[in-house]
């Protein structure tokens, strides 16, 4: 069979030492194309400083004087919650990207070649966890400079690493949809319409005690609260069982359905 026709059916019969290498030989790539093109970071470094200084400053005193511990008080409740905001909205990118890939024709190379299909998809998420990663960096950085104090350096790890976790499983979603829509601006206004009412309706950047009932019983199943509680409690101190499951369970959850149907849908895209 030459590599022009690989079928799925080929492309079962790959071993995994072969998914594995080319997984790796893709994100070797997807490394080097953002060494050529280091203005692709420029939103995983600003991010994290523009969102840390606007809330901290210009709502932090507001806000912290509510929760009884002013601006410092603030910044302790409100940096756990941007790593948890942080995974999701970079996660964005992987879609974005992957409607480019398309459009631009490097995706019909890729599918042209006898490589496990799942290796692509695996290396685009591998490379904007790395970005994830980044990001946090700055986060925390920043997060320090503002007056944040890192209380369990091991629940700052786990934290980190639970948000890698919950940020994959929705990058299998925005892949989902860099298949099956037209463009990268489609795929952008898509993530918008997700994103912003899962951010601001969760206990992110608030409590949601102040919040009106019907949306507090929103932010209970919103995943990102959890998530952004469960940073909370492991970084700062706190609860920490309960939010942990739940946004475990939502990970497993969303990754089982959606992966294998965006690797279907890139298998079979025209």
């Amino acid at each position: 069979m030459s590599a022009a026709t690989t079928t799925p059916a080929a492309d079962a019969r790959i071993p995994l030492r072969g998914h594995l290498r080319h997984t790796g030989a893709l994100v070797r790539r997807n490394l080097l194309w953002i060494r050529q093109d280091p203005e692709s970071m420029f939103d995983a470094l600003l991010m994290p400083v523009v969102f840390t200084l606007l809330f901290v400053y210009v709502f932090g005193g507001s806000i912290g004087q509510a929760l009884g511990g002013g601006q410092d008080g603030y910044v302790q409740y409100v940096i756990p919650g941007m790593i948890a905001m942080m995974s999701m909205t970079l996660s964005q990118g992987v879609g974005t990207g992957f409607s480019q890939d398309f459009n631009s024709g490097v995706m019909d190379r890729f599918r042209s070649l006898p490589i496990g299909r799942g290796s692509v998809l695996f290396a685009k998420i591998s490379v904007e966890l790395v970005r994830m990663l980044f990001a946090t960096a700055v986060l925390m950085i920043v997060a320090v400079l503002v007056g944040f104090h890192i209380n369990h350096w091991g629940g700052l790890f786990a934290a980190v690493g639970l948000s890698a976790v919950f940020a994959s499983s929705i990058m299998w979603v925005f892949l989902t949809l860099g298949v099956i829509l037209k463009n990268a601006q489609s795929v952008q206004a898509m993530g918008f319409l997700v994103l912003f009412p899962l951010q601001f309706g969760s206990s992110i950047f608030a409590p949601t005690k102040s919040m009106p009932g019907w949306l507090q019983a929103f932010t209970d199943y919103n995943p990102l609260s959890t998530l952004a509680d469960a940073a909370r409690g492991l970084m700062v101190g706190g609860p920490v069982a309960h939010d942990l499951l739940i946004t475990l369970g939502w990970s497993v959850g969303i990754t089982a359905i959606a992966a294998p149907y965006a690797i279907h849908k890139f298998r079979t895209k025209s």
